[in-house]
C-alpha cells in the first residue's frame, strides 16, 4: 500500500515577531469581530506565522497563557434566559391585559370594588399563565443547548527549544496562534488557516447553507482568492465540522471574532408578528368603543332622567360589560394547551406562546431542501455507459473503487459519494479482488484511485479511478471531439439536478514500487454513476398536507439551482423558474415581492438574499414562517413572523427561534400548524361570541336606562352575569374545530370581527327589546322596589339563555362533534342555562336584588329564544357561505 503525502504550504520557520508584536500588527489592522480570518488572505503561510508570532511546533505554554488571560476565553457571547418576573412584567404591555388593568383601576376608583376585584384578578391570572408557560418553554430550550465543541487536538511546547507535544485540551483555552490538528468528525473550535491537509473536507452548512462537504487545502499565494470568504479553501471556521481527510491548522480568531460569533450579532428587535398586529387592530376597536360608552351613559341620564354621578358605577358597568374581560386567561390558556399538547405528542417545544396563533396564520412557509425535502445523503440513480445507456458494469467498477479505497487507504468512514455507491452493490462480488493500494481522493487531483488484483490475471495491476468528471476525462486516452461530447452528456445531467462521477480503468504490468498520481493517466473511460439526494421519507405526505392546508412552500437554499429543482420535482412540487442570487441582487424590494410572490425555488441564496426574500413576501401580506438550523439563517429566522429550528441546530439558531423542532422533519411543522389554527380559531370563535354578545347586551342597557324609571341592572348584578359568562368561555379553550376550519390560515382581521359583532350584537339587542316588551306584559315595569327585582330578574335570566345560545349556534366547527360525547362548550352552556333558571330563584336571588317571576314569563321567552336561535341559525349559516366563496 502506498503512503500519499500531505497537500502542504511552502515551508515556513519558526522565526517570530518580538513576542507580543503579534496584537500590535493585528490590532494595527483596524480589524472588526469576524474579520481576523479574511485578513489572513491577504498573507502567505509564513507570514501569517509570523505576525501571529507562532510556528510550526505550536505556541510555548507561557504565550498561551499570557494570551489567555489577556484576550480572554474562546467562548462566544451567550444568551441570557429572561427571567420569570421580567416576563410577568412583559406580559402586562399585552393590549387586552392593559385594557382590563385600566379598567380594574377605573372601577377600583369609583368603589365598585367587587368589579376591581375581578377584572385584577383575571389580569393576574393571565400574567402567570403566560408568564409561566414561557418561562417553562425556555427551560426546555435550554436542556437542548451544546457546547460548539468540548476538546480540541494543539501542539504546544513547555519551552522555546523544547519538543511539540500533541496533546488535548479544552476548547476554551485555545488562543489565537495556537497550532491544532483537525481529524474526520471534529468540530472547528475556532477560525483557523490551514498549514497542511490531506484530503480533507468539511461540512460548512451550519454557516453556508451548503449540505454537500466543502474541499479544504492549503494556499501559499496572496491575496484573496475568487468567491465569497466560505468558499476560500485555505480557511475553516468555527462552527464547521471535518467530514473526512485531516489537516493541521493555525488560529487566526477565537471567541467574539470569530466568524460564527459575528454572525450571532444579527438583527436585535424582531418586526411586529402576525399576532401582535391582529391583537392590536381589535384592541383599539374595543378602547374606541369603551372610551365611548362611560360617556354617552352618563350625559344620556342626565339628559333624559336627571341622573348625575351616581350612575358612574353603572357606566363603568357597562364598560366592562363591553370588554371580553376573559381574554387574556382565554389566550393564554388556549395557547399553553396548544403548546403543552405539542410539546408531549410530538416533541415540538413553542418558546414564545403567540408564536403559536403567528402558526396558525402561516400561509407561506420557508425552508432550506437540505434535511427538510433530502436526507442530507445521496443515493444511487442510475449507471451509464459512454454513450448514456444503462450499464451495471460502470457502478461495479465504481464499487470496487470505493470499497478497496475505503480498505487500503485506513479512512475511518467511507465518503457519503462511496457509501451511496457500496449500498447498491453486493459485497461478496467486491471481495473477489485482492487489493493492491490505494490513492485516496484528494482535493486538488479531484479523484481516487484503488489498484486491484483481478481473479486469473496474475502479472496484472488494474487501476480503478473515480473522481469529478473534467479530472478523470483528462487522464483519460480521449480524442478532445470525444472529450467535449462526454462533458457536454455529463453537464446535462448534472444541470437537471444530478451528480456525477466519472468511472475509468487502465492495466498496468504488476509491480512492488508505489503507485502515485502519476500512473493516473492514459486511462479507459468506462462511464458514468449518477446519483441524487435522497428525498426524506415524510416529505412528499407533509407537503401534500400543507397544501391542503393552504400554505405554499417556499426553497430558499445555498445549493445549485439544478439541485433543488430536482429534488422538488422528485416530490410533486413544482419547482417553476428558479431565481438565484444574481438575479435577486438585481431587484428591488418591491420587484422582489411580486417576484417572490411566483416563484418557488430560491439558489445560491446567502443570509441577506433569504432575509430579503422572506422580509418582501411579509411586505405583501402572507403571514411567514421560516426553518432553518444555520448560523447563516439567523436573519431569515429573525425577518419571519414565526422563526423554526430543529433541535441540532446550532445553540445561537435556537435561541433566536420561536418554535423548536424534535427533529428537521415537515411532518412536525405541520402538526404545529394544525395545533396553532386550533388554537387561533378558539380564541377568534371567543372573541366573536363575546363581543357580539356584548356589544347587544351594552345596547339594550342603554336603550333601557333611557326607557325605564329605574337601572336596567344592578352593578352587583352585572358583575355575577359577567363571572358567570366568563366562566363557561373557559371552555372555548378546550374545544376541537372541525377538519374544514383547520383548511385555511387563521387570521383575526379587525375589520372582519367588527361586522360581524355589529350585525350579530344588532340582532342581540333585538332579543333584549322583545324580551323587555315580554316583561311589560308579565310584570308591571313602574318604580316600585318590586316591579324592579322582576325586571332585573327577567332581564338577567334572558342574558344567560341567549348567551348559551350563541356559544352554541355561533361556535365554529359546532358541527363537527367526534363521538357521541358532548363537547365542554354543550356542557358550559348547559351549565349557564340552568344558572340563567334556577338563580333568581334560589336564596342567592334576594340577596342581588331579584324576584321570582311569574309562569307566563318563561312561556313567552321561549317563543322570543325560539326566534332569536331561528334567527342566528339562517344568519350564521350565510355567514359560513359567505366565507367559503371567499
Amino acid at each position: 500500500m502506498t503512503s500519499v503525502p500531505e497537500t502542504a504550504s511552502a515551508p515556513s520557520t519558526d522565526r517570530t515577531v518580538p513576542s507580543g508584536q503579534w496584537v500590535q500588527k493585528l490590532e494595527g489592522t483596524g480589524l472588526e469581530a469576524g474579520d481576523a480570518a479574511p485578513s489572513m488572505t491577504a498573507f502567505t503561510s509564513l507570514q501569517v506565522l509570523r505576525h501571529l508570532d507562532s510556528g510550526p511546533r505550536g505556541l510555548v505554554e507561557a504565550q498561551a497563557e499570557e494570551r489567555l488571560t489577556r484576550f480572554g476565553e474562546n467562548t462566544v457571547p451567550v444568551w441570557r434566559a429572561v427571567s420569570w418576573p421580567r416576563r410577568f412584567v412583559r406580559s402586562l404591555r399585552d393590549p387586552f391585559t392593559a385594557v382590563l388593568l385600566c379598567l380594574g383601576l377605573v372601577s377600583a376608583a369609583v368603589a365598585a370594588w367587587g368589579t376591581a376585584s375581578v377584572i385584577l384578578s383575571l389580569v393576574l391570572v393571565s400574567c402567570v399563565l403566560r408568564s409561566s408557560g414561557e418561562h417553562r418553554a425556555d427551560r426546555s430550550t435550554a436542556a437542548l443547548r451544546e457546547l460548539v465543541a468540548t476538546t480540541a487536538t494543539v501542539l504546544r511546547r513547555a519551552a522555546e527549544d523544547g519538543t511539540a507535544q500533541s496533546r488535548e485540551i479544552p476548547v476554551d483555552e485555545l488562543v489565537p496562534g495556537d497550532v491544532i490538528r483537525l481529524g474526520p468528525g471534529d468540530l472547528v473550535p475556532a477560525d483557523v488557516r490551514l498549514l497542511r491537509a490531506s484530503g480533507l473536507t468539511v461540512h460548512q452548512a451550519p454557516l453556508t447553507g451548503e449540505s454537500a462537504p466543502v474541499a479544504k487545502f492549503p494556499v501559499d499565494a496572496p491575496g484573496r482568492l475568487e468567491g465569497g470568504l466560505f468558499e476560500q479553501p485555505q480557511l475553516c471556521f468555527q462552527g464547521s465540522s471535518v467530514a473526512s481527510g485531516s489537516g493541521t491548522a493555525i488560529v487566526v480568531a477565537t471567541g467574539a471574532h470569530t466568524r460564527f460569533a459575528a454572525a450571532q450579532t444579527g438583527p436585535g428587535r424582531r418586526e411586529v408578528s402576525a399576532f401582535d398586529r391582529s391583537v392590536q387592530g381589535i384592541s383599539w376597536v374595543l378602547i374606541r368603543f369603551m372610551l365611548l360608552t362611560p360617556p354617552l351613559v352618563l350625559m344620556a341620564n342626565a339628559a333624559l332622567r336627571g341622573r348625575g354621578l351616581e350612575t358612574l358605577p353603572f357606566a363603568v358597568a357597562v364598560a366592562v360589560g363591553l370588554t371580553p374581560e376573559m381574554l387574556p386567561v382565554i389566550v393564554t390558556t388556549a395557547l399553553a394547551r396548544g403548546a403543552s399538547l405539542l410539546a408531549r405528542d410530538h416533541g415540538v417545544i413553542v418558546k414564545r406562546l403567540p408564536a403559536l396563533h403567528d402558526l396558525g396564520a402561516v400561509d407561506v412557509l420557508c425552508l432550506d431542501k437540505t434535511g427538510t425535502l433530502t436526507q442530507d445523503r445521496p443515493v444511487l440513480d442510475r449507471a451509464l455507459d459512454a454513450h448514456g445507456g444503462p450499464d451495471p458494469e460502470v457502478l461495479h467498477w465504481a464499487a470496487v473503487n470505493a470499497w478497496w479505497t475505503l480498505q487500503l487507504a485506513d479512512l475511518p468512514v467511507p465518503d457519503a459519494l462511496d457509501e451511496a455507491i457500496l449500498d447498491a452493490t453486493e459485497e461478496d462480488v467486491l471481495l473477489r479482488y485482492e487489493g493492491v493500494a490505494a490513492l485516496p481522493f484528494d482535493p486538488v487531483r479531484r479523484l481516487a484511485t484503488a489498484v486491484v488484483r483481478r481473479p486469473g490475471r496474475l502479472g496484472t495491476h488494474t487501476l480503478v479511478v473515480k473522481g469529478a468528471v473534467e479530472d478523470v476525462l483528462q487522464r483519460c486516452a480521449l480524442d478532445d471531439r470525444e472529450r467535449a461530447r462526454l462533458l457536454a452528456v455529463a453537464a446535462r445531467e448534472a444541470h437537471s439536478g444530478l451528480r456525477l462521477l466519472a468511472i475509468a480503468t487502465a492495466e498496468r504490468r504488476a509491480r512492488h514500487r508505489d503507485y502515485t498520481p502519476a500512473d493516473e493517466r492514459g486511462l479507459t473511460f468506462l462511464g458514468f454513476v449518477v446519483l441524487r439526494d435522497a428525498l426524506a421519507s415524510t416529505a412528499a405526505d407533509a407537503l401534500d398536507f400543507l397544501a391542503d392546508r393552504g400554505v405554499t412552500i417556499k426553497i430558499l437554499t445555498g445549493d445549485h439551482p439544478g439541485t433543488a429543482a430536482r429534488a422538488c420535482r422528485d416530490l410533486g412540487l413544482d419547482p417553476g423558474d428558479v431565481l438565484t442570487a444574481d438575479r435577486i441582487e438585481d431587484l428591488t424590494d418591491t420587484e422582489l415581492a411580486d417576484t417572490a410572490r411566483r416563484a418557488t425555488v430560491f439558489a445560491r441564496c446567502t443570509p441577506e438574499h433569504k432575509a430579503r426574500i422572506v422580509a418582501a413576501l411579509r411586505a405583501d401580506g402572507h403571514t411567514t414562517g421560516f426553518l432553518g438550523d444555520g448560523v447563516n439563517d439567523l436573519p431569515a429566522l429573525h425577518a419571519a413572523d414565526v422563526g423554526i429550528c430543529p433541535r441540532d441546530a446550532v445553540a445561537v439558531a435556537r435561541e433566536s427561534a420561536d418554535v423548536v423542532l424534535a427533529e428537521k422533519d415537515l411532518t412536525a411543522i405541520a402538526h404545529a400548524i394544525t395545533t396553532g389554527r386550533n388554537s387561533s380559531g378558539n380564541i377568534a370563535t371567543y372573541l366573536r361570541i363575546t363581543l357580539s354578545s356584548n356589544l347587544g347586551n351594552v345596547i339594550a342597557m342603554l336603550a333601557a336606562g333611557l326607557l325605564l324609571p329605574f337601572l336596567p341592572m344592578l352593578p352587583a348584578q352585572v358583575l355575577v352575569q359577567n363571572l358567570c359568562f366568563d366562566t363557561a368561555q373557559l371552555a372555548f379553550a378546550y374545544d376541537r374545530l372541525q377538519p374544514a376550519v383547520l383548511r385555511t390560515p387563521t387570521v383575526l382581521r379587525p375589520r372582519d370581527f367588527l361586522r360581524f359583532i355589529t350585525g350579530f350584537g344588532l340582532l342581540g339587542a333585538v332579543a333584549d327589546l322583545a324580551t323587555f316588551a315580554v316583561l311589560a306584559l308579565a310584570v308591571h315595569t313602574s318604580a316600585d322596589s318590586g316591579s324592579q327585582a322582576a325586571f332585573h330578574s327577567g332581564w338577567f335570566t334572558e342574558n344567560l339563555l341567549t348567551q348559551a345560545l350563541v356559544m352554541l349556534l355561533l361556535r365554529t366547527g359546532r358541527r363537527s362533534a367526534e363521538g357521541r360525547a358532548p363537547s365542554p362548550i354543550c356542557w358550559s352552556a348547559a351549565a349557564l342555562a340552568v344558572i340563567g333558571v334556577l338563580l333568581p330563584l334560589s336564596p342567592l336571588g334576594p340577596l342581588l336584588g331579584m324576584a321570582a317571576l311569574p309562569p307566563s314569563y318563561y312561556l313567552m321567552l321561549a317563543v322570543v329564544l325560539a326566534l332569536y336561535a331561528a334567527a342566528l341559525a339562517a344568519i350564521m349559516s350565510r355567514y359560513n357561505r359567505h366565507c367559503a366563496e371567499r
